[in-house]
């Protein structure tokens, strides 16, 4: 017969009452709305959650490696990122892409020294997309993962 002493049901019920822990696997995101993307990573960092980034991480979705602990970011060999010059919603423009000077400077200011020197010498910010693939230049900015991730 098996009996639970009163210590093994406290602990049950603890482990049963915490939240389970998360992490994040970022696949195929192409970017958005910056200030949704502030709240997401912000709730992640609160969390202290992981973020994998397993495949494409584009325009917003690169506001992780300013708002999440680089210690909690990994990348595995399909990870790619993509920066570019913030712009107003198409929408509103009549379909015309019109940079934002100022969402262009939130971006920035954001992002780690790691992230402002590839943008540097990569020309800095502008209309088209500039992106690394994963391999040594990623790796500058970011630890790939470990293979239990």
């Amino acid at each position: 017969m098996l009996r639970i002493t009163p210590f093994a049901s406290l602990l049950l019920l603890c482990l049963a009452a915490s939240p389970a822990r998360a992490d994040l696997h970022i696949t195929r995101d192409h970017g958005g709305y910056v200030e949704e993307y502030k709240a997401k990573y912000a709730r992640i960092r609160e969390n202290h959650e992981r973020v994998i980034i397993d495949g494409i991480c584009n325009s917003a979705c690169t506001l992780v490696f300013g708002i999440v602990p680089m210690n909690k970011i990994c990348v595995t060999p399909r990870a790619s990122v993509g920066f570019h010059q913030a712009y107003y919603d198409k929408a509103f423009t009549f379909g015309i892409k019109v940079t934002s000077t100022e969402g262009t400077s939130d971006l920035m200011s954001y992002y780690p020294d790691t992230v402002k020197d590839w943008i540097r010498r990569n020309g800095g910010l502008t209309t088209e997309m500039k992106k690394i693939k994963n391999g040594g230049e990623l790796w500058k900015i970011v630890d790939p993962c470990p293979d239990e991730w």
